[in-house]
């Protein structure tokens, strides 16, 4: 079996960002799907990569999915990555464990070890998207209660993202943790991101006032890059500490784990260079005694399939992301989408990924460029 084609579908799929799916096909007529992480004003250099990236694919054997791997890595790279080709390679290396398990007639997480678990306990997001006053979070929060999920993660400091923060803002991300934990009650899990944002003295600060709510985490607390402060972070504040989803190698968690820098990972299927890499990824965090949480800011199609084979071949899975305000889209382009209920998706049981996308269906969503934002000026800044 030879690969005779890599083809990209960049969509919108009416909420936020556009979404880049990728399809390899082979000369015996079996083809799979992949999806890359994007970020928006970043999604066509995405594109171009998968573009660049298939150009190198076609001729090879789909099951040589290691050694393509380690392709992209040296070869084409040159030791040279970055996040928008990691998003590339994972978007085709999902597509090739689709092809090799419709190739065998088996889901890909038994091609990997086979599962430890039937069912992955997800978390929703997406649901507080432009819900910043405390009472208004607390009533969001409620209504995504009452649909089955147990466990929520949502970003309680205001605008603009910065190291350095107000008061204020430290007191209105304590109010809005107050008022959704009092909202949802003691037996729901509430997960914090603060999405890389405060200097470890904040943070400490902001972490100490929300250990009384019992978050059960506390998400990228410090830019990825300074994994000392989040260490520091971590042995000054009673909640686990999570981060990952801006790391994109097995170097980068290394010295995360080294550096006793996190309770829990978070690293994407789509961003970390697909399923083999966060299999491994989550058999290095092993190890060291640290959970596994994919991060999954991708549809819930075929990032959710991805990142659910995966994660079920893992001991140290804890739960998995899903974005609720994807949840139509996915209805639309995908006959059998895996769909939480009370909370848990079950394992799809079909060969390859389980899911399939109806090509028709992603051309009645096209890509659209995403609209020129009011970045902050200098006068824009706080004294």
């Amino acid at each position: 079996m030879k690969i005779t084609a890599v083809k990209c579908f960049p969509v919108h799929p009416g909420w936020r960002k556009n979404l880049v799916f990728v399809k390899v096909e082979t000369d015996e007529g079996v083809s799979g799907w992949g999806e890359s992480f994007t970020q928006s004003d970043r999604d066509r250099t995405i594109v171009a990569q998968i573009e660049e990236l298939g150009r190198y694919m076609v001729g090879r054997n789909p099951f040589h999915i290691k050694h393509t791997i380690r392709m992209v890595q040296v070869d084409f790279s040159g030791h040279r990555s970055s996040q928008e080709l990691q998003a590339a390679l994972s978007g085709i290396e999902q597509a090739l464990w689709d092809i090799v398990g419709k190739a065998t007639g088996q889901p890909v997480y038994n091609l990997l070890g086979g599962p430890c678990r039937e069912k992955l306990r997800v978390y929703a997001n997406g649901w507080s998207h432009g819900v910043g006053k405390p009472a208004d979070m607390a009533r969001a929060a409620e209504a995504i209660v009452t649909r089955g999920y147990t466990a929520l993660k949502f970003y309680p400091l205001p605008s603009p993202s910065r190291p350095y923060i107000p008061k204020e803002q430290e007191d209105h991300a304590v109010a809005v943790v107050k008022a959704v934990r009092a909202a949802v009650g003691p037996d729901v899990d509430i997960m914090i991101d603060i999405h890389r944002q405060l200097a470890p003295m904040h943070a400490v600060s902001l972490g100490k006032r929300l250990e009384e709510y019992a978050p059960s985490w506390i998400e990228d607390v410090c830019p990825t890059e300074d994994l000392d402060g989040m260490a520091r972070v971590r042995s000054h504040v009673r909640i686990p500490v999570v981060a990952g989803e801006a790391i994109y190698t097995k170097a980068g968690f290394r010295a995360a784990f080294e550096k006793g820098a996190v309770d829990i990972i978070n690293p994407d299927v789509g961003s970390i260079g697909g399923i083999l890499e966060l299999k491994e990824i989550g058999a290095m965090a092993e190890s060291y005694f640290v959970a596994v949480s994919p991060h999954n800011y991708n549809s819930t199609v075929i990032g959710l399939a991805a990142s659910a084979h995966a994660s079920a071949l893992m001991p140290n899975f804890t739960i998995l992301e899903y974005f609720v305000s994807f949840e139509e889209f996915g209805c639309a382009v995908c006959p059998d989408p895996l769909k939480p209920a009370a909370g848990y998706i079950t394992l799809p049981t079909r060969p390859g990924l389980g899911v399939e996308i109806d090509e028709a269906a992603l051309a009645r969503y096209p890509y659209k460029p995403f609209p020129v934002r009011s970045l902050r000026q200098p006068e824009d800044e706080m004294p």
